[in-house]
């Protein structure tokens, strides 16, 4: 099939200050590529993002969309255009029904709600939704999964798998992008490296390029070792050498100190854990209501050394509000928490970092501690500790103010494991966090000697991290499942199949010793749409064929003309199959 270009990227070049994002990296994005764009946070995701879509000026280079090319652009933060906007009005121009129905799919409860008062979460789902039934030719969506629950990434999921949609996006959530992918874009060393495939092809091809480029960077450096030799001797010895032999010297200097890759593979967080005794944490008869919300109902738990805890449900059924309690920041009303005396909590919340916006990374941090132990005793200032989180020494001087989100998020989760705790309670700590930082956490903890609870959308980091759940159901229920979460939907999915069974075998009709024959109007009916068929299928590939072609006119209107085909011929398709069945 002919390769459709919808946007050229070329020589493309972006810093802020000093410091480079990205410099004369070139590439297409084609109709039908469902990109995957990866890089480490604060090295320009979201600018790349910006630039395409029209929303930002690069320094230099161009790029070049296709005629009529429409974008949709779900940001992190989305505008809505007011403090007067509700879901409803985000989404007009769409038709009242569909908006509603589209909002609703999504989670959205009351279409006529204030935004200004609705949750991150609840936000970005309106904007996807706005993004969604506009039906873009290219759907740019920054960090979709943030702050949504499990069962709205899976429909979000499942539709964009599904879709035959241009789709350019950046999510730290890799089963999305393993399942919606079919291209990944890395930006590292401020340039771009393109691999075909999803985001487990990507970990391969991405590992055998290290490896060839780390063997050829052995072999330049042992070259240079040999020209270094040559070099040295007095003047006289090589004067009469080819001048070429001097200048491939110096250029095998340059070579050799070329890096493989900015992501810091080799950093490794080894922080030290409080020595956790043998009593734990005890949770007895807990209940807490807000109004008439009931968020927990006569909780009771013991926790076991070294528990890892996942706890998952939908937004807004209480999971950050028992966190809180645990800690004894929100209290019960009625029960009891029993802390064990050896018991030190390290928390990473959804409220961010809590530190002096005005002053320096490296101050910061150093007002906290200026001593901090790793594991096996081994002592670390500041400076040297900020390095395993994967700020440089210059990146330490930066203000916190000016961080990125992401760089944000990384000092948050430096600050909240240099005190040592032996309880970790991590509220959503995917949220910002790039992949190679998690990468680096999911280390750590799999080695962490202590107990591990953590609210997480992520369903890779669950499956990796937790040896349990704790599912909230709504009504203050909790149920204890063993397992992870994969685990957890397998066994759910066996649940739903065994409910529906006897109720799908209740409407089995009995079977006749006859079967029915179609009658005349059924017949004519299958006619008429044997010939529509072959009508729509001649116009869909027209369309096609002008769309390869690249030199249609007028197209936005061919392009929703295409849509109205396809649905058509899919609908009559449909009966046709029906009728044949009888």
């Amino acid at each position: 099939m002919a390769v459709t270009p919808y946007i050229n990227i070329e020589k493309l070049t972006k810093s802020y200050g000093d410091r480079m994002l990205f410099a004369d990296v070139t590439f297409g994005i084609n109709r039908g590529d469902k990109i995957g764009l990866i890089a480490k946070n604060g090295t320009g995701k979201t600018t790349m993002l910006r630039i395409i879509a029209g929303l930002e000026d690069a320094d230099s280079g161009t790029v070049t969309c296709r005629a009529g090319l429409k974008i949709a652009l779900v940001e992190q933060k989305p505008d809505f255009g007011g403090a007067d906007a509700t879901p409803l009005s985000a989404c007009a121009g769409f038709g009242s029904e569909e908006a509603t129905r589209m909002l609703t799919q999504l989670g959205v409860e009351d279409v006529n709600a204030p935004m200004a008062t609705m949750s991150g979460g609840q936000q970005k789902r309106v904007a996807i939704a706005r993004a969604l039934l506009s039906e873009p030719d290219l759907l740019i969506l920054d960090e979709p999964t943030n702050h949504l629950d499990i069962q709205v990434i899976e429909w979000l999921e499942a539709r964009l798998t599904r879709s035959a949609a241009t789709i350019l996006l950046v999510t730290h959530d890799r089963y999305f992008l393993d399942r919606v992918c079919n291209k990944i874009i890395e930006i590292d060393l401020e340039q771009i490296f393109t691999y075909k495939g999803n985001y487990a092809e990507y970990l391969r091809r991405r590992q055998e390029r290290i490896e060839a480029l780390t063997g050829e960077l052995a072999k330049v450096r042992n070259t240079l070792r040999k020209e270094q030799e040559w070099m040295n001797r007095q003047p006289q010895a090589r004067a009469g050498k080819a001048k070429f032999r001097i200048d491939a010297f110096y250029e095998l200097k340059s070579r050799s100190r070329q890096k493989v890759t900015d992501s810091t593979d080799a950093v490794q967080l080894s922080v030290n854990a409080s020595r956790i005794g043998n009593k734990i944490f005890e949770a007895e008869g807990v209940t807490k209501h807000f109004g008439d919300k009931c968020v927990l109902d006569d909780f009771t738990y013991t926790f076991a050394r070294y528990d890892k805890v996942g706890i998952v449900g939908p937004n807004g059924v209480g999971k950050s509000t028992f966190i809180k309690m645990l800690q004894g920041i929100v209290k019960p009303d009625s029960g009891r928490f029993d802390i064990g005396d050896t018991v030190r909590f390290g928390y990473y919340s959804q409220e961010g970092l809590q530190l002096p916006r005005e002053k320096k990374v490296i101050d910061a941090v150093t007002d906290i501690a200026e001593d901090i132990v790793l594991e096996g005793g081994e002592r670390h200032s500041p400076m040297q500790f900020l390095q395993k989180f994967l700020f440089s020494p210059k990146d330490q001087q930066k203000y916190i103010h000016t961080l990125s989100g992401g760089e944000q998020a990384r000092l948050h989760l430096a600050v909240t494991l240099m005190r040592s705790p032996n309880f970790l309670i991590l509220d959503e700590p995917t949220n910002d966090l790039d992949i190679v930082t998690l990468g680096l956490l999911e280390e750590y903890l799999s080695d962490f000697k202590g107990c591990l609870m953590v609210v997480s959308h992520d369903r890779y980091f669950l499956d990796n991290m937790v040896d349990h759940l704790f599912v909230f159901t709504g009504n203050g229920v909790v149920k204890d499942f063993p397992g992870n979460y994969s685990d957890y939907r397998r066994w759910q999915a066996e649940m739903d199949a065994a409910v529906e069974k006897p109720a799908a075998e209740k409407k089995v009709k009995p079977k006749t010793d006859k079967p029915r024959k179609l009658s005349f109007k059924e017949k004519k009916r299958m006619e008429e749409l044997e010939a529509l068929i072959e009508k729509l299928t001649a116009e869909k590939e027209e369309l096609e064929a002008l769309f390869a072609s690249g030199i249609a006119d007028d197209i936005e209107s061919k392009s929703a003309r295409y849509s109205e085909v396809k649905n058509e011929l899919d609908d009559a398709e449909l009966e046709w199959l029906e009728l044949s069945e009888i």
